[in-house]
């Protein structure tokens, strides 16, 4: 059978978890609790040089072990990885949550940090749910002093059903008292009460039914068991085959129960512990709060909520785009009447200068012209649009987004915190791969690096509000269409994170928690300053920059002919059976692919490409820029695909250069390069074919 309740002696504990244990007389004390705790100072503390480091049997998670004594008695210290949860996410969560589960400590010591003690409590009512035999650690108590927190220490104790100590273990505060808890609950003199988390109806009727079916296990809290079956945990049926040698038919047990979609209970699961730990922290925790910190509170029960959340973020973010296309199209008209005033001077000059018609039309009719539509399309959409996400970013309200976020990508098999780097990515993908070194697992920092590209960037912004603006009609339903693009955006990115999580980048998930900052009063200036020349300013004027080589090499290649067939058109016509298929045609195709050191110069290129080709030559407003798209046959649907493309497509020359440096690897830079440019091309086909295939039956 394997282990059993007999044989939870020093051989076995060396065997299965390489604890050197000496002696059977020798009691087993596991050190858990969440990272930054001080759990390390508490350990160094209490074991001083008396130390052994490992690394934990078929692991490559550190395992330290330590000694000290008491009243004459001999402890064995065994720091755990420092987890958020034993809910089996990660390496470090099943080690520790084994561990305490198999190994059966004589104490398990949890610590936790007095100055955010609700979250910290979950871990503790997850310990207290697998072994009663618990010591709960309340340290950094001189951090809390200073934050004006206190814990009540004894009713905190009462609440729980455990002895609690409050410790600051870099002072040696409360350390003898930690000892003499050890020893007593080592010894088994006090009776533990732990405190016992009410689930709903659902969940404990559920459990009951799972306890029924596991009758041959005794060395596992069955109720334990039966949870973690029904919160979706695979791992711990593995577990529990390698450490006690008993085998559960788990699927049929769930199904006796009618539970085959159990893992569906996940959430409910962990609402409930939270729950109990927010109401335990209520009445052992009191802090001077001011006006803001109890305005926080409230706002985030709406922008975090998982009924709200996700709908106010998309209303936000509507409202943005609505105030931006709606701001932006008269400015633009000013901006062109200006500029194509500014042409026609240009034009007078150049014929009193008796100039050549070939470089009047490079410069004026080619370059200049391509640049004041730059200038008026791009600049006042961009002039509103980042102060107003500047505006949010420095009111604290990204991370929330990324919290929102949080369960999608940890049920595709990425982690949490890749939500903060797609948010990072909305303001430059290169800087957003560089976020993802915040993830610490090798397999979901690549995944993020991967996915990054399919939020849009500082870059590819203005190309989805310029055809929205210009092309897709009222600014409800441009606001509407922008705001779609950025959600299929992140669905794809869940989409193809799941898939790489079950191919070529399999695992489980980690787990995190995130800190919510405090929401803060913008300061106005640094929001200008910042919005307009850091982004605004920065994002054009790479765009000109690009733009005006890019102008000379369009119009070279428009003005050298091939076999009677200008380069230009050459390169179009080649692209042009796979863009018929997206939904497009060639000289976008060509502008994307010419476009990729910077996303900026894709609309000037296409509108340099129709200009060379002579579609339209004169023209003086943003309505006449919608009807040279469409003298070249853009209808709605080009404009939507090109919206489409924009956001799934490779990534520009920066971030490609950034993932190569990154991963350290030209196969993972291929993927990053292949994988959006053939989700942008399968989604093009499909919406395109779809669309036509209603218009031909209806």
């Amino acid at each position: 059978m394997g282990l059993t309740n007999k044989s939870t002696g020093s051989s076995v504990l060396n065997d299965l978890f390489d604890i050197q244990a000496r002696a059977d007389d020798e009691f087993v004390v596991a050190l858990a609790g969440n990272p930054n705790t001080g759990k390390s100072t508490v350990f160094n503390s209490l074991t001083g040089m008396n130390q052994h480091t490992g690394n934990w049997p078929g692991k490559t998670v550190t395992n330290a072990q330590g000694r000290f004594h008491h009243d004459g008695d001999k402890y064995l210290l065994v720091d755990l990885p420092g987890t958020y949860s034993l809910l089996a996410n990660s390496v470090e969560e099943e080690v520790a949550r084994d561990f305490i589960c198999f190994g059966r400590p004589d104490v398990t010591v949890v610590v936790a940090d007095s100055t955010c003690l609700e979250r910290n409590l979950n871990l503790v009512l997850q310990v207290m749910e697998l072994t009663d035999r618990v010591v709960l650690v309340v340290n950094l108590l001189d951090e809390a002093r200073r934050k004006q927190i206190k814990v009540d220490i004894e009713k905190l104790s009462q609440h729980l059903g455990i002895p609690v100590v409050g410790t600051n273990a870099r002072d040696g505060e409360g350390l003898v008292e930690l000892r003499q808890a050890v020893a007593r609950v080592a010894k088994k003199e006090r009776a533990p009460r732990p405190l016992r988390i009410k689930y709903t109806q659902e969940i404990e009727a559920a459990a009951l039914c799972l306890e029924e079916q596991f009758q041959e296990v005794s060395f596992v809290n069955k109720r334990w068991l039966a949870l973690r079956l029904l919160d979706g945990d695979v791992s711990i049926t593995r577990s529990l085959a390698k450490y006690t040698g008993i085998s559960l038919d788990t699927e049929a047990a769930l199904k006796q129960c009618q539970l085959s979609e159990a893992a569906e209970l996940r959430d409910l699961i962990v609402e409930n512990i939270v729950q109990t730990a927010e109401a335990v922290a209520a009445e052992c925790v009191t802090q001077v709060l001011n006006g803001r910190s109890d305005r926080d509170r409230k706002i985030d029960r709406i922008l975090t909520s998982r009924i709200f959340g996700f709908p106010s973020m998309l209303l936000l973010l509507g409202l943005v785009f609505w105030i931006t296309i709606e701001g932006a199209e008269y400015p633009s008209e000013m901006l062109a009447d200006g500029l194509f005033w500014v042409e026609a001077q240009l034009s007078n000059l150049f014929v009193s200068l008796s100039a050549p018609d070939w470089l009047h039309s490079i410069l004026v009719l080619g370059v200049y012209r391509t640049l004041a539509w730059v200038v008026a399309v791009m600049l006042p959409p961009m002039a509103i649009f980042f102060p107003l996400f500047t505006l949010l970013e420095d009111l604290g309200y990204l991370p929330r987004v990324a919290f929102n976020m949080d369960r999608f990508f940890k049920r595709a098999g990425a982690h949490g915190k890749q939500a903060l780097t797609m948010c990072m990515g909305f303001g430059c993908n290169a800087a957003g791969v560089i976020g993802c070194r915040i993830i610490d697992s090798p397999r979901e920092r690549l995944i993020a690096i991967i996915t990054n590209n399919f939020v849009p960037c500082n870059g590819r912004f203005p190309i989805l509000i310029a055809m929205a603006l210009i092309f897709i009609g009222s600014t409800n339903l441009a606001t509407l269409s922008v705001v779609a693009v950025i959600v299929l955006g992140i669905v794809i990115t869940l989409l193809v994170s799941k898939l790489l999580s079950l191919t070529i980048l399999k695992g489980i998930p980690s787990s995190f928690a995130l800190e919510l900052p405090p929401y803060r009063r913008p300061k106005i200036g640094q929001v200008i300053v910042r919005s307009i020349f850091d982004r605004t300013i920065f994002v054009l004027g790479r765009a000109i920059l690009v733009a005006a080589p890019a102008g000379l090499i369009i119009w070279v290649a428009a003005n050298i002919d091939v076999g009677g067939v200008s380069i230009l058109n050459h390169g179009a016509n080649f692209l042009s059976p796979l863009a018929d298929l997206m939904g497009l045609d060639g000289f976008i195709l060509m502008a994307f692919i010419l476009g990729m050191p910077a996303n900026e110069i894709v609309i000037p290129i296409i509108i340099m490409s129709y200009l060379a080709t002579g579609a339209m030559l004169e023209f003086d407003s943003l309505t006449a820029l919608r009807d040279l798209l469409a003298a070249n046959g853009w209808t709605w649907l080009t404009a939507v695909n090109v919206m489409i493309l924009t956001l799934l497509h490779f990534p520009c020359g920066t971030t490609l250069l950034t993932i190569r440096k990154e991963t350290n690897s030209w196969r993972w830079t291929v993927f990053s390069f292949l994988i959006p440019t053939i989700a942008g091309i399968v989604v093009c086909i499909a919406f395109t074919q779809l669309v036509r295939l209603v218009g031909y039956i209806l």
